[in-house]
């Protein structure tokens, strides 16, 4: 509860909503004990007597009766007949929308055809209808509100239940032997309660300014009973005389309205688990840049380089430091591996090249990326725009995340290739089809015209990997572009990419969970663990005597084929949490040569020529 709250209050407008709404039910609960006059009591020697007179706070009405009291009893039978309008309507309305979402078929179309039936009519005229079928009263609008809106219910819990009722968990539920009542006790209605209390907050405004509507016209609370709607139609003949007695219930109905819509969207935020990590955030179109210290001197060491980079995520008082002084460098032509357990900082790192890391609550603390010599965190937007796809490419890991599921394969590509060159579409689609054969895609010509669905795993990636070599770019950072595929498509895509970097000088940033696609691509492989390179060399170098216990600890986890029998031991422990890491080196807690002095001071990455080892009493010694 205090996480939901805490979430809440970070929306300054859901706040304010909430302290105006807070502030508005306080004073209606606390109404029958406060000394007002009698709502009902009329005294015609004193209309319209102007607010802030003596005895009358807000004035009085056409029949001399006391504003101030008759608007608080008033906004108490407002907001208590809009919170139960809400109520139903979401009771009938969700309990329809899951049954005809979860049962589908006949059931489905009988039901949602009379919700299109309701849904026809105006929802004011329909309300209007049922009122006047059942006569003037406050307990018919109730009724007429809460029907009307039975229809928005239904309709937004059907759309719900129907991708719920097909998920693997409901599948699982029915051959555990469940029955359908239980199933949608006990599986659906979980998932949908949040959807309906979100639909609830955003719709109670609604309601009560409905129920205002209708006793405007005299269709609900009848003299002498009092609530906002009423009090604004016995006003409307005096709004020049006395503009008090409509500018009071106005206003308050305004401030319920607003203050409601304003929480209501903040409790939709708050429900959704995304804002947590300030997934919901609006990101900047480049990651923010607020570097501490002194930016490292410019080195001529490759044509891409890294140099003690440091990016974090903000999030509430937590800091997360990802990324904790990273320096690596590519030339053309030269193939990077970089290498470690899920959340040791790889994808981050690359990503933190061409500023993609969603900002809030990702922030570049320090170093600095230099493309060609130019410091690309110094770059403004517009120089970092024409350089993403035209110098530094990206090959993502889940090509059908990467690639629009609504567009054509072959515009994807003209559409990567035109944000950077003025060409006509027929040129685009030329150079379209020459991708996709220099990425070895059978039949290319007619795959232009597919979408991504209907391509293979195997094949999306080609098609990934042609949008990242579509403007011939220098620099290529792959990350994981091999995880979700088969060996064979694995291999395939391995020596594409490989020929590729021999025939173009590419220079590749490959980012892996696996050594066997590091020794069988990569030229030199860093190897990452909570955010810092324990270990940098050349790929047969450390392959064949890794110098950090964690390198050997991972190699050590990969099976041989034809090795004789041999234990394949995990890594005890888990990676630490990284905003709270040990002291010292941050894999002390996990290895069996930890020592005191592991867990004290700073541990420098040192050692001789291309190997380098951040570890004091490394595996080998580095010549």
């Amino acid at each position: 509860m205090s996480v939901f709250l805490k979430l809440l209050l970070r929306n300054r407008l859901a706040a304010m909503g909430a302290a105006v709404l807070t502030a508005i039910l306080f004073l209606v609960i606390i109404t029958p004990l406060l000394p007002l006059a009698d709502p009902d009591v009329t005294d015609t020697g004193k209309r319209f007597v102007p607010p802030f007179s003596e005895g009358a706070l807000l004035g009085t009405d056409h029949l001399g009766r006391d504003q101030l009291a008759r608007l608080l009893y008033g906004t108490r039978l407002s907001i208590a007949i809009g919170i139960a309008a809400a109520v139903i309507a979401a009771s009938i309305g969700s309990a329809i929308g899951i049954i005809a979402g979860y049962y589908g078929g006949r059931v489905d179309n009988l039901i949602m055809r009379l919700v299109d039936m309701l849904m026809a009519f105006p929802y004011i005229l329909l309300a209007l209808a049922i009122v006047a079928a059942l006569g003037p009263g406050l307990m018919n609008a109730l009724i007429a509100v809460a029907a009307v809106n039975v229809p928005f219910f239904a309709r937004n819990i059907r759309g719900v239940t129907v991708s719920l009722a097909g998920r693997e968990f409901v599948d699982a539920a029915r051959l555990a032997g469940m029955g359908n009542t239980r199933i949608i006790l006990s599986e659906i209605l979980p998932n949908v309660l949040p959807v309906i209390v979100i639909a609830m907050s955003t719709t109670v405004g609604w309601m009560i300014l409905e129920t205002a509507g209708l006793s405007f016209l005299g269709l609900g609370s009848q003299p002498p009973q009092a609530d906002l709607g009423s009090m604004l139609g016995e006003a409307r003949a005096a709004m020049i005389r006395a503009p008090h007695t409509s500018v009071v219930p106005g206003v308050m109905i305004f401030l319920i309205v607003m203050s409601v819509n304003l929480l209501g969207d903040g409790i939709r935020d708050a429900l959704d688990p995304r804002l947590k990590s300030g997934a919901l955030s609006r990101p900047l179109a480049t990651t923010m840049v607020d570097r501490h210290g002194a930016v490292p001197a410019a080195d001529q060491m490759g044509l891409l380089n890294i140099q003690e980079l440091e990016t974090q995520f903000h999030v509430g008082a937590r800091v997360y430091r990802a990324v904790g002084g990273v320096s690596l460098h590519v030339s053309p032509g030269e193939c990077l591996g970089v290498i470690g357990e899920s959340g040791s900082g790889k994808s981050v790192t690359a990503l933190s090249v061409m500023g993609l890391v969603a900002s809030p609550p990702g922030v570049i603390t320090g170093g600095a990326v230099r493309y060609a010599g130019e410091d690309l965190l110094a770059a403004n937007y517009e120089s970092l725009r024409k350089k993403r796809g035209q110098n530094v490419a990206y090959i993502f890991q889940d090509p059908l995340a990467t690639l629009h599921p609504l567009y054509r394969v072959g515009d994807q590509l003209i559409e990567a290739i035109s944000s950077h060159h003025r060409i006509s579409r027929t040129e685009g689609r030329k150079r379209a089809l020459e991708l996709l054969i220099s990425v070895r895609i059978p039949n290319a010509e007619s795959r232009l015209n597919d979408y991504p669905h209907e391509m293979s795993g195997g094949m999306r990636q080609r098609v990934g990997i042609a949008m990242a070599l579509a403007n011939d770019p220098d620099v290529i950072i792959a990350d994981e572009p091999t995880t979700a595929l088969d060996v064979t498509v694995q291999a395939q895509i391995l020596s594409l990419l490989d020929d590729l970097r021999r025939e173009r000088g590419l220079a590749i940033i490959f980012i892996t969970h696996d050594f066997g696609v590091v020794a069988q691509l990569c030229d030199r492989v860093a190897v990452m663990y909570a955010g810092r390179i324990v270990e940098e060399g050349p790929t047969s170098a450390v392959l064949e005597a890794p110098a950090h216990p964690y390198t050997k600890r991972l190699i050590a986890c990969v099976p041989e084929l034809g090795g004789g029998r041999r234990r394949l031991a995990a890594i005890p422990g888990l990676p630490p949490v990284v905003d709270n890491l040990p002291k010292g080196c941050a894999f002390a807690p996990r290895c069996e040569k930890a020592a005191d002095a592991c867990r004290k001071g700073e541990i420098a990455l040192a050692g001789a020529g291309q190997r380098a080892v951040r570890c004091i009493d490394p595996e080998e010694v580095l010549a």
